[in-house]
């Protein structure tokens, strides 16, 4: 029993220290006493220190034993030829030739308009009359003198082959036939300007002037006539396309209006370069078969100006600069079976773009390996892994 007592002391005591030791941040805290706060601390801190000295030797580790820690994940493809169309993209508007507002050539009364708004007419077609002030009767006249005048020279011309009568009666004969010929042929071209005609086939797209209506010749609109058959696209290209920007050109037309795309050919381009904006014309013959094109929509054209066969395009997007203005890409050489290579830095020459990629001149070759995907982020030289490499 004097045995016993102390070895429950000894174990009563132990195991109060271990319930000190044990105590948690909080419980310690609440006792407010300062020493054993102090203690609490020094003692996390230990823990920590001998943690910190655990981590570091688990990474050194690791980064022996993992050797491909250090190794970036990429993306490639393969550089291959393809055909590549530039386009020169332009905005222009719908015209035709064939498009005219008519204005009479002679002064006087609409007396009869023979046709409505929407009708289709053709060529030389009789639209309207203007009331000819009296010159039908004074024709009459004429042509009875000139009858006479005729039928005066001709028996003088008798008589004068036979050798009977003066010569200058045979000329004044002759003079007058000709004179009243002659007035006959000036009235009727008067009297035929009183008779308005269609100059082109094509469809009244608006009466101007009413019948009964007094008008001027040159002056008074009477009306407008359009044809829809031979419509093209009117648009200013700058100067520096002059060489590339020809006839018989493809080109690629859009009428965001109609949600409308077709294909075209440059039909005309035109030699003037206009000193105020340095552009040159250029006209787009455009089918329009259902009619559903109008003079002055506007459209969306993109005109071929360069076309490679055998071009090798990239992503605009992988390309650097280095301080030099020089741009570079990485391509992958020695590349193993686990899809392991090297990234080597190739500096390239570029040509055209056209949307997101871009042309290459030089500096690579067809059937190359080029890293898209983490190309901003690898170094030459450096060993890096390709992520989507199949082992076949």
């Amino acid at each position: 029993m004097k045995h016993i007592l102390p070895l429950l002391l000894i174990g009563v005591l132990i195991t109060s220290c271990g319930e000190e030791k044990s105590k948690s941040v909080e419980a310690v805290i609440e006792t407010e006493n300062l020493e054993d706060i102090r203690k609490k601390r020094a003692e996390i801190v230990a823990k920590q220190q001998e943690i910190s000295e655990q981590l570091k030797q688990l990474d050194t580790k690791i980064a022996v034993l993992d050797t491909t820690k250090k190794v970036p994940l990429i993306t490639t493809f393969t550089a291959k030829q393809d055909v590549f169309n530039h386009y020169v993209e332009l905005q222009g508007n719908v015209s035709t030739k064939n498009n005219l507002v008519i204005f009479p050539e002679y002064s006087g009364v609409l007396t009869k308009v023979y046709v409505t708004e929407g009708q289709k007419v053709s060529k030389g077609q009789i639209l309207a009359k203007i009331d000819d002030g009296g010159m039908s009767q004074q024709l009459a006249q004429v042509e009875i003198q000139a009858t006479l005048a005729k039928t005066t020279f001709e028996r003088q011309e008798r008589l004068w082959n036979q050798k009977i009568g003066s010569e200058i009666q045979y000329l004044q004969a002759k003079s007058n036939y000709e004179a009243q010929s002659q007035a006959v042929n000036q009235i009727k071209q008067q009297i035929g300007k009183t008779i308005v005609k269609a100059p082109f086939s094509g469809t009244i797209d608006d009466i101007i002037t009413e019948q009964g209506s007094v008008v001027g010749a040159g002056q008074s609109e009477l009306m407008r006539i359009v044809n829809l058959d031979n419509m093209y696209i009117e648009t200013d290209v700058p100067e520096r396309y002059i060489s590339n920007v020809t006839k018989d050109k493809n080109v690629e037309v859009e009428f965001p209006i109609l949600g409308k795309k077709m294909n075209a050919k440059v039909r005309q381009a035109g030699d003037f370069i206009n000193p105020s904006n340095r552009t040159f014309k250029v006209e787009i013959g455009v089918p329009n078969k259902d009619r559903s094109i109008k003079p002055n929509l506007t459209a969306k054209v993109k005109i071929n100006d360069y076309t490679n066969k055998e071009a090798l395009l990239i992503p605009q997007s992988i390309i650097s600069e280095n301080a030099n203005g020089e741009q570079y890409i990485y391509i992958v050489n020695n590349k193993k079976d686990n899809g392991e290579g090297v990234a080597q830095r190739v500096i390239i020459q570029t040509g055209k773009t056209q949307g997101d990629v871009i042309e290459v001149i030089k500096g690579i070759e067809n059937g190359s390996e080029i890293i898209q995907e983490g190309a901003r982020s690898v170094k030459n030289g450096q060993t890096v892994k390709v992520l989507d490499y199949k082992n076949e």
